[in-house]
């Protein structure tokens, strides 16, 4: 017994903008409940009183604490501003 229809695979294609011919209709059905059948193995194992995960390695966070610092003086940004007034860097118009 087939776990997707020919069906099923012409609307996941058609969802995807993929235009694929009646082989190929097959040929997908037929490689798809393969992969179905083989991840459904998945399901004759005993997994009491294994722990839920959502990764297979302990994550965690590498990202250094978020402190607020100093920040550089406004005339040293500046500088580096190819045009600025009154403290700010100015930039062309884009709207008329």
């Amino acid at each position: 017994m087939s776990r997707i229809s020919k069906e099923q695979v012409e609307h996941v294609a058609h969802l995807a903008r993929l235009a694929i011919t009646e082989e190929e209709t097959e040929m997908f059905t037929k490689q798809l409940d393969a992969i179905i059948t083989y991840a459904e193995q998945l399901n004759e194992l005993d997994t009491t009183g294994v722990k839920p995960t959502t990764h297979v390695l302990e994550v965690k966070n590498v990202m250094r604490e978020d402190k607020p610092t100093k920040g550089l003086p406004r005339e040293e940004v500046l500088k580096n501003a190819p045009d600025h007034q009154d403290g700010q860097v100015r930039v062309p118009s884009i709207l008329e």
